[in-house]
C-alpha cells in the first residue's frame, strides 16, 4: 500500500466532491479511490511528478504582471481529478444554456431597443455606468444576433451541495487550453480509472470552436479564413492563444499583422495579403480599433470596426459584450432571465448586495467582517476584501472606498466552498475549488462537458486564481449510468 491514500482523509466538515459526510465515496468516484489506494509505495507521488513534467514540456505557463523576476510561471497542477456526476452535469448544462441565452438577449437589447431599461427591470444608470459599456456599439447587429460566442462561467458549490454562479466571463474568457492539455496527460496518468469512470471527452472543443466561428459568416464562402487576434507573447494567456490557433489550424496574429484594404480586413503573409473573414479576438474592446475606442492603442487595427459594421467581418466575442461582465449587472441576472425567458433561474446567483443602493450599502458597511467585497469591473481575484480573513485596517480602507464609489462594489456572504482531495507535502488533504465550464454559442449552444477546476492550494484559502497562488485539476464529467 502507498503512504499516500484516502484512509485518513478528513472532509473537515465541508462539502467534499469525492466523499460524502459518512466517509463513503460519492457515486462514480469509487474506481478512482480504489485505484489510488492500491498504488505501490511512492507511486502516486511519482505520477504527480510525471504529470507536472509533461505539462512543463508542453509549455503551459501564464504571465504575472507587475513582477520583475519570474514573471512567467507554470500553472500548478494537481493530479487527483475532480469528478462531476452525470446528474449534476445535466442540471449545470441546462442552467448554463439558459443563462447565456438570456445574457445574449440582454446585450442585444441594451445596444438596440433598450426594452429592459424602459420597463424598469435594470436601471439605466447602472447600464450606462458599466466600465465595459461601449457607446460605439449602439445599433450593432452581429451575425445571427449573437454577441457572446465564447463564455466562461465560474461556478461554486456551497456547503449544502447547491451550485451557484459566482461570475460571468463574456469578454475574453481564458483557461480552456489547460482543460485540453491536462486531459491528455491525465489519460496517461490514470488510464484504468479513466476507463472505469466512463469520462466524457473534451477533445472536440477546438472543432466545436471552429464551427462556432464559421457559423458567424454572413455569406457562404468557398474557403473562409479565420484568425486568432492576440496582444502578443507577453500577454498572460498567450500560450492559450497560440495553442487554440494551432488546434484549429488557423493563424495567430497581432494587430501589426492586419490592415484594412478596400473595405476588407487583410492579413500580411509571406506571399502578400490574405482576406480575414472571422476574427477570434483575445484583446479587450479598448484596443480593437484606435479610431473608435482607445486612440493610443498599438494592439488593434485602424478601421476594423468599419469592416465589422459593414458585415464583411465577424468578430467573436462581439465588441460591447463586456457590458454583461459587470458584477453589478450580475446581481440582476435572475430578473434578466425572468424578463426575457419567463423562467426561474436554474443555477442561482450567490446572494448579492449592490453598494449603489443606499440600504444595501449600509448593510455591507455594517458587516464587512463577514462579507466578501468585490469591485465591479476587476478580475483575477484582485481588489477583493475577504471579510473573515481581513484586518480592521483593511476593512476601514474598504469602507472608505465603498463610500467614495459605491457603484463600483458588490458584496456577498462568505460561502463554505466545496473541497476536493489534493496531493500536498503532508499527504492527501482537502482544498477549496470552483469550476469554470466553457460555453460556445453559434447556431446552437454547446457546453464543454468538463471545465477548468481551479484549486486554492494554500491551506484554508478561498482564492483560486492562478495569480493568487491557485492551481488547477482535470474535471471528469461522468457519462449517464457511470458509477451506478
Amino acid at each position: 500500500m502507498s503512504e499516500l491514500n484516502f484512509d485518513n482523509y478528513d472532509t473537515g466538515g465541508f462539502y467534499d466532491e469525492v466523499f460524502s459526510p459518512d466517509g463513503k465515496p460519492r457515486p462514480g468516484c469509487y474506481p478512482l479511490i480504489h485505484r489510488i489506494n492500491e498504488l505501490p509505495y511512492g507511486e502516486l507521488r511519482r505520477r504527480q511528478v510525471a504529470a507536472e513534467s509533461a505539462l512543463l514540456r508542453l509549455g503551459i505557463t501564464f504571465n504575472v504582471y507587475g513582477q520583475e523576476e519570474g514573471a512567467e510561471r507554470i500553472f500548478p497542477f494537481d493530479t487527483i481529478p475532480r469528478i462531476v456526476s452525470a446528474g449534476d452535469w445535466k442540471i449545470l448544462e441546462e442552467g448554463l444554456k439558459q443563462r447565456v441565452t438570456a445574457l445574449n438577449m440582454f446585450i442585444d437589447d441594451v445596444y438596440n431597443e433598450r426594452r429592459i431599461i424602459r420597463d424598469g427591470v435594470v436601471p439605466e444608470e447602472i447600464v450606462m455606468s458599466c466600465r465595459s459599456y461601449r457607446e460605439a456599439c449602439v445599433g450593432l447587429k452581429p451575425p445571427l444576433g449573437i454577441w457572446c460566442h465564447i463564455t466562461g462561467t465560474d461556478l461554486v458549490r456551497d456547503g449544502d451541495g447547491q451550485f451557484y454562479v459566482l461570475e460571468d466571463n463574456l469578454r475574453c474568457p481564458s483557461g480552456v487550453s489547460y482543460v485540453l492539455e491536462s486531459r491528455a496527460v491525465m489519460k496517461r496518468t490514470f488510464p484504468m480509472a479513466f476507463e472505469s469512470c466512463r469520462v466524457r471527452p473534451v477533445v472536440d472543443y477546438p472543432s466545436k470552436l471552429m464551427e462556432t466561428l464559421y457559423s458567424l459568416l454572413s455569406e457562404q464562402l468557398d474557403a473562409p479564413v479565420a484568425a486568432v487576434l492576440t496582444p502578443g507573447v507577453f500577454n498572460s494567456a498567450y500560450f492559450e492563444h497560440a495553442f487554440l490557433a494551432k488546434q484549429m489550424g488557423i493563424d495567430v496574429v497581432e494587430g501589426r499583422d492586419l490592415v484594412v484594404m478596400d473595405g476588407r480586413l487583410m492579413m500580411r503573409t509571406t506571399k502578400g495579403f490574405d482576406r480575414v473573414d472571422v476574427l477570434y479576438r483575445r484583446i479587450d474592446d479598448d484596443f480593437l480599433d484606435p479610431r473608435v475606442f482607445n486612440p493610443d492603442s498599438m494592439l488593434g487595427v485602424p478601421g476594423l470596426m468599419d469592416v465589422y459594421r459593414s458585415g464583411q467581418l465577424a468578430i467573436a466575442n462581439a465588441p460591447g459584450t463586456g457590458v454583461a461582465d459587470d458584477k453589478v449587472i450580475y446581481a440582476y441576472v435572475p430578473k434578466i432571465i425572468r424578463y426575457y425567458l419567463d423562467e426561474d433561474i436554474i443555477i442561482p446567483n450567490v446572494p448579492t448586495y449592490v453598494c449603489w443602493d443606499e440600504k444595501e450599502r449600509e448593510y455591507v458597511l455594517a458587516n464587512l467582517d463577514s462579507l466578501v467585497v468585490k469591485p465591479a469591473a476587476e478580475s483575477g481575484g484582485y481588489g477583493m476584501l475577504v471579510g473573515p480573513h481581513s484586518t480592521k485596517k483593511e476593512r476601514k480602507d474598504f469602507a472608505g472606498r465603498i463610500r467614495e464609489n459605491p457603484r463600483n462594489y458588490i458584496a456577498q456572504p462568505t460561502l463554505s466552498l466545496s473541497r476536493v482531495p489534493v496531493l500536498t507535502e503532508d499527504g492527501i488533504e482537502g482544498r477549496h475549488v470552483d469550476l469554470r465550464p466553457f460555453i460556445l454559442y453559434g447556431k446552437e449552444i454547446y457546453v464543454l462537458p468538463g471545465g477548468l477546476t481551479r484549486v486554492a492550494l494554500r491551506k484554508g484559502s478561498l482564492v483560486v486564481n492562478s495569480s493568487q497562488g491557485g492551481g488547477y485539476k482535470d474535471t471528469w464529467v461522468l457519462s449517464e449510468g457511470a458509477g451506478d
